[in-house]
């Protein structure tokens, strides 16, 4: 159902009457009493909440300066601490640089070591090839030995051969 023109025009001429007679019987002007005091009502709880309002901004800003002064105070202490940390680092560096120059002593020791070791192992050779010779030396008497022997073998034989043909013969 639309509506047409006539209806809208009557709705708006008759609505004022309706809406004074909804009020409960209430004549305009108490209606209207009624009206500015809770406007009045409302202006003041405005008003109040205005207050309520600026005070809790107060406060805020009391906590945020609160809360920029931890701020502050947790940064240097942060700072303060990497300060500390950064002493330490300084400390580990200067540690480990004494330790290289440590281990660079051991290196030059291991060094001489190495070369120790090699005129020991010259010195081994050395030894070696006198134990060679000396081996040579040995065998070279046990062959004379050997060789002594048997000619003292041959000559006993051939002196035994000889007295038991004299004895023989005789």
């Amino acid at each position: 159902m639309t509506l047409t023109q006539e209806d809208i025009e009557f709705i708006k001429a008759n609505m004022a009457d309706w809406l004074i007679e909804q009020s409960l019987g209430k004549p305009t002007a108490v209606y209207e009493i009624e009206l500015r005091e809770r406007m009045v009502r409302v202006e003041e709880e405005l008003k109040h909440q205005r207050e309520l309002m600026r005070e809790g901004f107060v406060r805020m800003d009391k906590r945020f300066e609160q809360a920029d002064q931890r701020h502050q105070e947790l940064r240097q202490d942060v700072l303060a601490r990497f300060d500390q940390v950064d002493k330490r680092f300084d400390q580990v560096a200067k540690r480990i640089e004494q330790i290289d120059k440590r281990f660079d002593q051991v290196d030059k020791r291991f060094e001489q070591i190495d070369k120790r070791i090699e005129q020991i192992d010259k010195r081994i050779d050395q030894i070696d090839s006198r134990f060679e010779r000396v081996d040579a030396r040995f065998d070279e008497t046990l062959r004379r030995h050997d060789r002594h022997f048997l000619w003292l073998i041959g000559f006993i034989s051939t002196v035994g051969a000889l007295i038991v043909a004299t004895v023989k013969l005789w």
